[in-house]
């Protein structure tokens, strides 16, 4: 049976080759009412105009690092606001901030969780792109705080740094 059937499949591809190489006598013929067409060359440049983006409000603050520790968190420090899990071994890889409260909207702020975000103005390795995954304590305002590792060795505050929000 099985025999019967492998030489049912091979005879249904030999005849649709068949068929797609004309090897059954169809005659074909040159296709009517067509027109060759000339080539355009060279071809005429098309005058591209990209669309510009109106540049992303930004915002000048503070900013600061901190490690995920009791000390500079809550009590549990490797758990942000919005539930996001930190990476003990390397906190730094994940490229997250924290933002005072006053910049977050649930305080009437413009920022939310997850938003990313563009900053500048600290130095080579920390300028970039970071998401927003935590807030700080109410008493801080208008600040960022840069998650770090402790091993990554990078302490400081910064005045005048620039952040905007990227949609």
């Amino acid at each position: 049976m099985f025999r019967v059937k492998l030489l049912a499949a091979v005879f249904s591809i030999f005849v649709a080759l068949g068929e797609e190489f004309s090897l059954f006598g169809k005659d074909i013929s040159e296709p009517e009412n067509v027109k060759a067409k000339p080539l355009d060359w060279p071809p005429t440049p098309k005058t591209y105009t990209p669309e510009i983006d109106p540049l992303p409000e930004t915002f000048t603050v503070s900013a600061s690092v901190y490690f995920p520790e009791p000390g500079q968190t809550d009590s549990t420090p490797f758990i942000t606001a919005d539930g996001s899990r930190i990476n003990p071994k390397s906190p730094g890889k994940h490229r997250w901030i924290a933002i005072s409260r006053d910049l977050h909207t649930r305080w009437g702020g413009d920022l939310e969780f997850g938003d990313s975000l563009w900053v500048s103005g600290i130095s080579d390795d920390l300028d970039g792109l970071y998401i927003v995954r935590d807030t700080m304590n109410r008493r801080i305002r208008n600040q960022i705080d840069i998650l770090v590792g402790r091993h990554e060795k990078v302490m400081g505050f910064w005045n005048d740094v620039q952040i905007a929000r990227l949609d």
